[in-house]
Formats: structure tokens, sequence, C-alpha cells
């Protein structure tokens, strides 16, 4: 059987781990063993704040809802139980938006949601 020679596949191996890691600081960009430590954290990272994204843009949603329902005496719950009950279907993201972007159209969601609370459920 002939002898199989793995410089090739080695150095593509490493390569591919070097060329991934760049913009590490340090060896952990230059040094291979380092390079693929601070690479597979960096992927575990990686996971983990995809989710976390997701979980902290809502609560910046929620945190622009709650401000702008404050300016006009409501808080955000009493907001949203308003909403829910006008039957109006707008997600966090877009109410945030309006909070943000738009005063005079989040003023008449407010108004809106202060009629659907004082009607009787």
């Amino acid at each position: 059987m002939a002898r199989v020679k793995r410089g090739v596949t080695k150095r593509a191996r490493i390569r591919k781990v070097i060329l991934q890691a760049k913009g590490f600081r340090g060896r952990g960009s230059t040094a291979y063993v380092v390079a693929r430590e601070r690479l597979e954290k960096s992927l575990q990272y990686a996971y983990r704040d995809r989710r976390q994204r997701k979980r902290q843009f809502r609560a910046l949603w929620i945190q622009r809802i709650n401000a702008g329902a404050r300016e006009h005496g409501l808080t955000y719950s009493t907001f949203m139980d308003g909403i829910k009950r006008a039957g109006l279907e707008l997600d966090r993201k877009v109410l945030a938006d309006l909070a943000a972007r738009e005063p005079e159209s989040f003023k008449t969601l407010v108004e809106t949601a202060q009629t659907a609370l004082a009607r009787p459920a």
C-alpha cells in the first residue's frame, strides 16, 4: 500500500481556520492552535447572540412604546391592552417605530386605545 502524505490537506485546514480568524486580536489570528480555540468560541458566541438579538430588540421596542405611551398618560401594559381590545393587530416593531418617528400617528393610536379601554368589556 502506498504511503499517504498529508501536507497539502493539513495546510489547507490550517489556512481555512486562519482565514476565518482574520481580525481576531494577538495570536488569535496568527497561531493555529490559539486561532482554532478563538474561532470555536466565536462561533459559540455567534450562535448564542443570534437568539439574544431577538430578545434585545423586543426589549428595545417595549421601552420605546412605553415611553411614547407615558407621554400621553398611559403605561405600556394598559396601552397594549387597549390596542388589543380595539382590534388593532400591530406588532411591537411597528408600534415602536411609530412612537419614535411619527408621534402624531402614535397619538391617534393612544386615543384609540383609550376609547377601547373606556368601553365596557
